[in-house]
């Protein structure tokens, strides 16, 4: 039955991945501008432009270089950049760790800031101290990350003077897009944990605990926030994807050089091939991370075999 459900899921993942391939190539290649104006610059001759556009295969029909990009993949093959000529392994790889950097600083500051919130929240259900948690959490749901960037560096940066702006020559330049990203996760996360922690202390073995006397933060510590945990790690592991799309527009804001920002230098610049790796590998992961989410949850809690078999 496990294999059973490992096997649908894993189809799903590739059928994802492969419309993904697809949405992409399409959109890239019907969004008004031509590589070959970026490359030639303001005046080139008809005959420059064709060269170079037989050149690269971009004079084959759009299906043609579908098929031909497709087929580059399948042999793990992500071709060449249109603009610099390099491979595009080279020119992604390293820019992978900066991202993956960004990502695991954003979900600790998420973990940290949403634990005590909804701990917080929790412990003092309707209280004011209950509507000033969960109006903090609304206020990061509710200001995106292009806006909270900005306002990040206005106070740190500018007004301070005690974080830098952008780069990342050291530890100090992770905190602001550490922050911009996290604060969006640690409000959802804040919300769930207060409501699985609600959920879980109804219980009986909670109000067992209750009638011998256990105070309620032995309660929560030591009964209830193991169990309620499950799923907030659920959350934690779909969200990480979450992390890695809005890293395009936190790492544009502070010059962070990871994928986001090599996607939309690639954008610009009209190259094709690096702007469908940047994306593939975003999705790959994004989906992986949630194929084993899904895994896992189904591995701890076998009635979601039996839903997904139903």
């Amino acid at each position: 039955m496990f294999i059973h459900f490992l096997l649908s899921r894993l189809l799903s993942a590739l059928l994802v991945i492969f419309g993904v391939i697809l949405i992409v190539f399409l959109l890239i290649h019907l969004v008004p501008g031509d590589p070959i104006e970026v490359m030639l610059g303001d005046s080139p001759t008809m005959a420059d432009r064709e060269q170079l556009r037989q050149s690269l295969g971009l004079d084959q029909p759009i299906l043609t270089q579908f098929f031909q990009y497709f087929n580059r993949l399948l042999h793990f093959d992500l071709g060449e950049s249109i603009h610099s000529g390099r491979k595009i392994s080279e020119i992604l790889f390293p820019r992978i760790w900066p991202t993956v950097y960004l990502t695991l600083a954003s979900l600790f500051v998420a973990i940290v800031i949403a634990f005590p919130l909804g701990i917080m929240s929790a412990l003092n259900k309707n209280t004011m101290i209950d509507k000033m948690a969960m109006g903090i959490s609304l206020i990061g749901i509710s200001i995106p990350n292009f806006l909270m960037g900005p306002l990040l560096i206005l106070i740190f940066s500018i007004l301070l003077g005690i974080l830098p702006v952008n780069g990342n020559d050291s530890i100090s330049s992770i905190v602001l897009p550490a922050l911009t990203l996290g604060t969006a996760l640690a409000a959802i996360l804040s919300r769930m944990i207060r409501a699985s922690l609600l959920e879980t202390m109804t219980m009986d073995y909670v109000r067992t605990a209750k009638a011998k006397g256990l105070s309620k933060y032995q309660i929560i510590y030591k009964h209830t926030l193991r169990n309620a945990l499950l799923p907030v790690v659920t959350i934690i592991g779909l969200q990480f994807g979450a992390l890695l799309g809005g890293a395009v527009i936190t790492e544009m804001i502070f010059s962070w050089p990871g994928l986001g920002q090599l996607t939309i230098e690639s954008i610009q610049k009209r190259d094709y091939p690096v702007v469908q790796a940047c994306m593939l590998l975003i999705t790959t992961t994004y989906v992986l991370v949630n194929t084993l989410t899904d895994l896992a949850y189904a591995a701890l809690d076998p009635r979601i075999r039996l839903d997904a078999k139903s």
